[in-house]
């Protein structure tokens, strides 16, 4: 498989408001097309030594390959926690005008 040219980026956030100031900043300097936040997330995950877990929210930011390092280093500025979750997923297939779409927006 050739390298994707757009990702679907998964962070979680400690709170809504924390998960918007990330959307709203990631949207405004165009590090991504859209971000669509889920709320009520319930994570259990090693921390620590220890099983641990949080209410969070998840973010998916749909965006450019290219866009990514500074997406995460972004991320990583405006996060709450010490080791924020930033996983990209690549985008293999899908609508291709929406595709597309995710292109122009993050050119202009």
């Amino acid at each position: 498989m050739k390298d994707p040219e757009n990702v679907a980026v998964l962070i979680t956030a400690g709170s809504d408001d924390e998960g918007q100031r990330i959307a709203d900043e990631l949207t405004k300097q165009r590090k991504a097309a859209c971000v669509s936040i889920i709320g009520n997330i319930h994570s259990l995950f090693w921390w620590e030594g220890k099983i641990d877990s949080a209410q969070e929210v998840l973010l998916i930011a749909k965006t450019k390959a290219s866009q990514l390092s500074g997406l995460i280093k972004l991320v990583k500025e405006l996060h709450g926690y010490d080791v924020p979750e930033i996983i990209a997923l690549p985008i293999v297939g899908g609508n291709q005008d929406y595709l597309d779409w995710i292109s122009t927006v993050l050119e202009e």
